[in-house]
């Protein structure tokens, strides 16, 4: 029950952030693309890579914090259904180069970024 505890505290915190992040990337951004997802969804998937090296190859973070942090506050900051919903609407108003250009950055930012956060743990760790 406790690691159940953790994983809710976690993904409230998470989807906090990921309103405060999408707020701030819509002022300082704009509306072109939708900022907001691309910058929870890049940064989840860094911190997801680096949490998951350390979680598993060391014991600096304990199983239950591993889950709180990735189920957790990483599964409520990210958000692939606003990901699909806002694509599909850029689609759906004849937008297909920006909704094109949206899958292609998403997807690929946060490949990038979930290997730079592997790269950033190993290296930290120095394995």
């Amino acid at each position: 029950m406790s690691r159940f505890f953790w994983i809710c505290l976690g993904g409230a915190a998470g989807t906090g952030l990921r309103y405060l992040l999408s707020g701030w990337a819509l002022q300082i951004l704009g509306t072109g693309l939708p900022w907001g997802t691309l910058a929870v969804n890049v940064l989840g998937s860094f911190f997801i890579g680096a949490v998951m090296h350390v979680g598993l190859t060391t014991q600096l973070i304990s199983p239950t914090l591993r889950l709180a942090l990735t189920t957790g506050v990483l599964g409520g900051f990210t958000t692939y259904s606003s990901f699909n919903y806002e694509t599909l609407q850029l689609f759906q108003e004849g937008a297909w180069r920006m909704g094109l250009v949206n899958v292609t950055v998403m997807l690929l930012g946060c490949l990038v970024a979930g290997a730079a956060g592997l790269g950033t743990a190993r290296l930290a760790l120095g394995h």
